[in-house]
């Protein structure tokens, strides 16, 4: 009775996941005299595909996504390259400083974005990165760095010393502990972050608004707002067939290195 019920509650989280995912594809298949009934349906009575047609052939779909996707692989992949060795000095090297240091770190993301906006948007203008795409990945890379850097110093900490102290005994060096033990026990850590800083900058609009002016060069979240006509009307079928479509990379993403989250690598690890 208490497995029912388990799997019961478990099928109920799954549902309230996918219910948004459900429903933006059920928008994306209705017509536009279903999206206007006053009495709205689960599913489409006459499915069509005319709402994705409408997105590619109104809006740059492909050239936003490939900026967005160039942007967020940048931006994971150098959000990880400098947060891992900083990491794994503010775990392995503890005292008041590193606590000051993990302690600040915490405390600025309380910071509402808005307020570092003109400051990071005076630092691009002074070195001629505004309106470009290397622009948005640094906006990127410095507002992901702090909470990828305190996920992954969790990680680090997470690594039994006994490992490092037993490849020392037997005269290893300690870039090489590092290298061969240490790192391949970090792959659900550095996976994990990958997977955070890349969705925060696919999903990203507000520093790209602000950063990108040129619409040739804007991203998939500045394309999406383009559905939204000047009076504040919302072409909502194709809207949510873009949308839809946005989802994909991240679920394509999240499919690949799945396996790489699980955190059962460590077991027996340490040396008996």
């Amino acid at each position: 009775m208490r497995r029912a019920l388990s799997y019961l509650a478990l099928l109920g989280y799954l549902v309230f996941l996918a219910f948004p995912l459900i429903w933006l594809l059920s928008t994306a298949l209705k017509t536009p005299q279903e999206m206007a009934s006053l009495d709205p349906a689960w599913l489409p009575r006459r499915p069509t595909l005319a709402n994705f047609a409408d997105a590619f052939a109104e809006q740059d779909l492909v050239g936003s996504a490939l900026r967005s996707l160039v942007v967020a692989t940048a931006s994971a992949v150098i959000t990880v390259v400098l947060a891992l060795p900083a990491a794994y000095a503010l775990a392995r090297h503890r005292g008041a400083v590193n606590r000051i240091a993990i302690g600040w770190v915490l405390v600025s993301q309380v910071f509402p974005v808005i307020l570092i906006i003109i400051p990071l948007f005076m630092v691009l203008r002074r070195f001629d990165l505004v309106n470009t795409l290397p622009g948005l990945t640094f906006v990127h890379v410095t507002f992901t760095l702090p909470f990828a850097l305190w996920m992954l110093q969790g990680y680090v900490r997470a690594v039994p010393r006994e490992l490092e102290e037993a490849a020392a005994v037997d005269g290893a060096a300690k870039a090489t502990s590092i290298v061969k033990i240490v790192a391949p026990l970090l792959a659900p850590g550095v996976v994990a972050t990958l997977l955070f800083a890349f969705i925060s900058s696919w999903n990203e609009f507000l520093f790209a608004l602000v950063v990108l002016k040129d619409p040739d060069i804007a991203t998939l979240p500045l394309t999406l707002v383009k559905f939204t006509g000047a009076e504040g009307v919302v072409r909502l079928g194709p809207l949510a067939a873009a949308s839809l479509l946005a989802t994909i990379p991240s679920l394509v993403f999240f499919a690949a290195i799945q396996r790489r989250l699980k955190s059962g690598l460590m077991a027996g690890a340490v040396k008996g």
